[in-house]
């Protein structure tokens, strides 16, 4: 597994950011938008994450979480690879989608970048993350957040 999925404590609130492969502006489509929203509600329902904030961009995600049943490493992992492979058979699918053939085709030049993948890779390996650590913290990072994003 990526050290990139290692949280320190397995009860704590994290900041996560994550992004498509070479930054590329996918969630500017409601279904692509949505299909991030409802795999977020299946974590809630069914795998215990607990979200305190969130915000899709164009390119990325961010994400205030706690896991509660899960490891935060696993439910994160599950998350991003359950969704890059809906994603990616929405783009394929999409006939209405301008930058389709281009879209998959940036996903396998990815995929043969990284040992891990041998067809596609939606998203960066790497993902940000922090411990928000107590509720004063998190109300600081959110604020700051905001504010230098306006």
């Amino acid at each position: 597994m990526s050290r990139n999925y290692k949280f320190r404590n397995a009860e704590g609130l994290y900041f996560v950011s994550f992004s498509s492969v070479f930054w590329i502006d996918v969630f500017v489509r409601l279904e692509y938008f949505d299909c991030i929203v409802k795999n977020l509600n299946f974590c809630v329902s069914n795998k215990g994450m607990e979200i305190y904030a969130w915000c899709i961009m164009t390119s990325h995600v961010h994400l205030v979480f706690r896991s509660n049943i899960q490891k935060p490493e696993e439910l994160i992992r599950d998350f991003k690879s359950y969704t890059a492979k809906e994603l990616i058979n929405l783009i394929g699918q999409n006939n209405q989608e301008s930058r389709r053939e281009w879209l998959l085709s940036a996903f396998k030049k990815a995929a043969k970048a990284n040992s891990n993948n041998t067809d596609n890779q939606f998203g960066s390996s790497t993902t940000s993350q922090s411990n928000c650590g107590a509720r004063r913290l998190l109300s600081k990072k959110l604020i700051i957040y905001m504010t230098t994003r306006l």
